[in-house]
């Protein structure tokens, strides 16, 4: 070849669209290592001055066959086909290459164009000291009013072993297959290292696993990182696009300050399912919703008969200012759980009473009976705390005077009033979503993961339908 040879598609044929992508995808992501350690101008990365003990005494060139080897003066028809050359070449010769540093043309046309060896790059990590890499690189120039390039610059040696061709990053890269099957693996609480490991064993072994352990989290933290401060409005779009599409959809949001507040949804299942059995609505304050002005009534229309808090001041006060047709009372469960923990609270309450059988049992026995008119209740009460000496014990004298708003004897002529713990069903909610969801997660990840926590609800559903009929 001589000094002016033109590659124009004989030798290193046209990429398409597609592959165009993929070199773009391969090369644009810098490294952050370099970018914040490194600290210094792109000359200064290949100057020719080496660091003794990176390099030391030995040098290694690519077994590459002649014919492709570039060499300065080599000419392309542009510069996504220089750089598919070199990438080529790279992968040929056994090391990694990405983009690195530019110039331009009064900001516009791509003057100079560098491509590095990342093979070599040795890392500290927390560390701010300098990372030093291979200094293998070649630097194409754009050819003077065409859309040429040439190689202005190649240097072919470099300071550490090259690899086998099957382990380098080009060849541990992910199909599009395994990025779905990892996406969609964490949609149930499957994490990147765990996707590896299922993969290996649903292929035979890892050796039918090209990428690493470490490229599947890679791409975890590099989608994390493209979401990034996008996650909410993407969520916002999701359901607006929803909203705009599904039949008899709900969507309700408010920002503050351009940070999402609160938001509150429904799909037409969920409303058929509430104006069908709608009668008793539980009110789960787990995870402080009091903070958030909900939009349930404005979304489904009707008040519930029967509406179970816990003794939160703020909730009790927004249920009866909203819900104002509706009765509103406190949840045996969570009183009976708040009972068990007074005994590390209150030294009015000793140990000895939770291990008494007969106090545990008539006690529950007493509040319990749905057919228990309130004056014998309230005789049989007093009488229960005489007996065990709970008259002057704070816990129970607060509860008796809220007793019309927990003990079912007080309103046995609400339908349904004996799913007074009904809010121990939010509690198993929130497990059944924990197997699906975690904290810390996006909310693009989290409403993923809810959207297959209900896919499997419903299908539990169905096929309980389907065996109730038949039976």
């Amino acid at each position: 070849m001589s000094n002016s040879s033109v590659i124009d598609g004989d030798l290193y044929s046209s990429m398409s669209e597609s592959e165009e992508e993929d070199v773009e995808n391969l090369f644009l992501k810098v490294s952050v290592i370099e970018l914040f350690c490194c600290g210094e101008s792109s000359s200064s990365v290949h100057d020719a001055q080496y660091c003794d003990d990176i390099i030391g005494e030995h040098v290694h060139k690519p077994d590459v066959t002649v014919q492709l080897i570039p060499f300065k003066g080599l000419i392309f028809k542009s510069l996504k086909l220089a750089i598919k050359m070199y990438s080529e070449y790279a992968e040929i010769g056994g090391f990694d290459v990405r983009l690195s540093t530019q110039s331009r043309f009064d900001n516009k046309i791509i003057k100079k164009k560098n491509v590095i060896c990342t093979s070599g790059v040795r890392r500290k990590r927390n560390s701010n000291s300098r990372a030093i890499g291979c200094q293998a690189m070649i630097m194409f120039e754009s050819v003077y009013r065409t859309p040429d390039y040439k190689v202005f610059q190649f240097d072919e040696l470099h300071n550490h072993p090259l690899e086998k061709r099957s382990n380098l990053k080009k060849a541990r890269q992910i199909s599009y297959s395994e990025k779905e099957f990892i996406v969609r693996a964490s949609t149930s609480k499957i994490g990147p290292t765990m996707a590896h490991k299922l993969m290996a064993s649903l292929r035979g072994g890892y050796e039918f696993v090209k990428p690493k352990v470490i490229d599947y989290n890679n791409l975890r933290r590099d989608i994390n990182m493209v979401i990034g401060y996008k996650d909410a409005q993407m969520i916002l779009n999701t359901m607006n696009d929803r909203r705009s599409h599904y039949p008899n959809y709900s969507f309700e949001f408010n920002c503050q300050d351009d940070v999402l507040d609160y938001m509150f949804w429904a799909d037409e299942m969920e409303k058929a399912y509430y104006a069908e059995f709608g009668d008793v609505i539980s009110f789960d304050a787990t995870y402080r919703t009091k903070k958030y002005r909900m939009a349930f009534l404005k979304t489904h229309g009707k008040e519930p008969t029967l509406f179970l808090t816990d003794q939160d001041c703020a909730i009790k006060q927004a249920v009866e200012n909203v819900f104002r047709n509706s009765k509103h009372r406190l949840c045996m469960w969570h009183i009976m759980k708040k009972l068990t923990k007074k005994k590390r609270t209150d030294s009015q309450i000793s140990d000895d009473l939770f291990t008494n059988t007969d106090f545990r049992k008539r006690f529950s026995k007493l509040i319990w009976d749905i057919n228990l008119k309130p004056d014998v209740f309230e005789v049989k009460w007093g009488l229960l705390m005489k007996e065990f000496n709970l008259e002057d014990t704070r816990w129970f004298k607060d509860m008796f005077t809220i007793r019309d708003s927990w003990i079912p004897g007080y309103f046995c002529d609400i339908p349904m009033c004996g799913l007074m713990k009904t809010t121990s069903r939010s509690e198993s909610m929130n497990s059944f979503f924990n197997t699906y969801s975690e904290s810390g997660n996006l909310l693009l990840n989290f409403m993923m993961n809810y959207n297959t926590a209900i896919q499997k609800q419903r299908n539990t559903q169905r096929e309980l339908d389907k065996a109730s009929k038949e039976a």
